[in-house]
């Protein structure tokens, strides 16, 4: 087997000179104190992710100023990234909540469509949604209407949650143009049109089996219903002044502008030469916190002024859905923290070291170290790229077809049982209304559910291809 290279930013010093075993159990020390401290100690989780850091930091012997620069850097871009997403996304959650026009929306889903098909509605419209979008973006486009839906129907969160939540989580992991996919197309030189077709092929009988399948048994095991508990991200419709609701074109253009405009990005991206002003101008507006503003600002006149809520009205209306949500900001950015100085620490270097010499199936050997680069740093876009730095020496034994599974086979390790250093693992708790532990057996094994069957048909699509 061809000799595995380093991973591509090997020349970067890590934070720690602890020997691997050091590392590797200072890893778990830190995320067991973070779920001990949540669960048993009933610690305020922004708090249990940075005493967790602390843990990190002290037995991987991390010097105390490099850990809180680290920590506060990872913590930096994840609110700046996600935060602003999240802050975007409540504004429009809350007017189409108050403006009537989320109410318009699942009454059209849920007379069209009925209770029993709920869940493969959802898991269709994640997907179609999840296509060109960041997943977090999708999170917060896509739960107030997975909550009305539940709440107005009496269905369980987890009937239609997880349909959701599994469609947009396997585009985000499996298919360009999503960062980690498309970065790992570029380290492999795997073809672009395979490893979509691929990618697409692969991704529809994982979401049937994770999406609207698993969530019959997750339903059983965390049985959850809106009325049970206080979601306070997407509360009830407030008296805003709506004298009428608004259309349901207009409600759902408010919802799919975003959608559509990072998907001329992503086409653009494909199809334009980098720098030319069409290029720069649609990479612009493509840009997920843009199109978001974008999809708040025409929200402004397609739901608040059609509901009849003066300019005022609509304004209050925007301002109320921040306060629910800065929990969830914290929470998310805390995670991000975490998860920095995972990185930093050189953990996913010990694991990425692990797998050199490994005379696994080159498939396989992606999939495990992408698993474990996943687990240590909580990141699924870090674990592919990573992967794809560490395995890139098998690249040269491959054919196009194998290289293109390759890639897949790296994304679906990426998406392996997310857990506490996950910021999408707190933007699920939090926006759900769950627990550690209802998200740990649910959320979590979902992801670990697509990990798998992704895997399964990455290696039976290398049978014939």
């Amino acid at each position: 087997m061809p000799h595995l290279v380093p991973l591509a930013d090997a020349a970067t010093p890590h934070l720690s000179d602890a020997g691997n075993g050091q590392l590797l159990v200072a890893a778990l020390l830190a995320i067991a104190s973070v779920v001990l401290l949540i669960v048993v100690a009933k610690f305020h989780p922004f708090i249990a992710l940075i005493l967790g850091s602390a843990v990190l930091a002290v037995v991987a012997l991390v010097p105390p100023l490099d850990a809180v620069t680290s920590f506060t850097t990872g913590l930096g871009t994840t609110f700046g990234n996600v935060g602003l997403l999240i802050a975007l996304g409540a504004m429009l959650g809350k007017l189409l909540a108050d403006s009537g026009g989320a109410n318009e929306i699942v009454d059209r889903i849920v007379d069209q469509v009925g209770a029993k098909r709920l869940p493969w509605a959802m898991a269709l419209i994640a997907a179609i949604i999840g296509l060109p979008m960041f997943f977090e973006i999708g999170v917060v486009i896509l739960v107030p209407i997975v909550i009305l839906v539940a709440r107005r129907t009496g269905v369980s969160l987890m009937a239609v949650g997880i349909p959701a939540l599994a469609g947009l989580s396997i585009l985000h992991g499996l298919v360009p143009p999503h960062p980690g996919p498309v970065t790992a197309i570029g380290l492999l030189h795997a073809d672009l049109g395979r490893t979509l077709i691929f990618g697409l092929v692969i991704a529809v009988p994982t979401l049937v089996v994770s999406g609207p399948l698993l969530a019959r048994f997750l339903d059983r095991a965390v049985p959850v219903h809106v009325g049970d508990r206080a979601v306070q991200s997407v509360p009830e419709p407030s008296d805003a002044g709506a004298t009428r609701r608004p259309s349901f074109a207009g409600a759902i253009a408010c919802m799919v502008l975003p959608v559509l405009l990072m998907l001329v990005k992503a086409v653009a991206d494909l199809t334009l030469t980098t720098g030319t002003t069409a290029a720069n101008v649609l990479d612009f507006v493509g840009t997920p916190a843009v199109a978001l503003l974008a999809g708040v600002l025409v929200a402004m006149l397609a739901l608040g002024k059609a509901s009849g809520m003066s300019r005022e009205q609509t304004q209050a209306s925007l301002g109320s859905g921040l306060p629910g949500v800065a929990s969830i900001m914290l929470i998310v950015a805390a995670g991000g923290g975490f998860k920095q100085l995972l990185s930093d620490s050189g953990v996913a270097q010990v694991i990425g070291d692990a797998a050199t010499g490994s005379h696994l199936s080159p498939l396989l050997l992606g999939w495990l170290v992408a698993v474990g680069i996943r687990l240590a740093t909580g990141s699924a876009t870090v674990a592919t790229v990573t992967t794809a730095g560490i395995v890139g020496g098998l690249a040269g034994g491959l054919d196009q077809p194998h290289l293109a599974l390759l890639v897949l086979a790296i994304g679906a390790g990426s998406l392996f049982f997310s857990h506490v250093n996950d910021a999408g693992f707190w933007l699920v708790k939090e926006y759900f209304g769950l627990t550690v532990g209802e998200t740990l057996r649910s959320w979590s094994v979902m992801e670990t559910v697509i990990s798998v069957t992704a895997l399964v048909g990455v290696l039976l699509l290398g049978l014939v291809v």
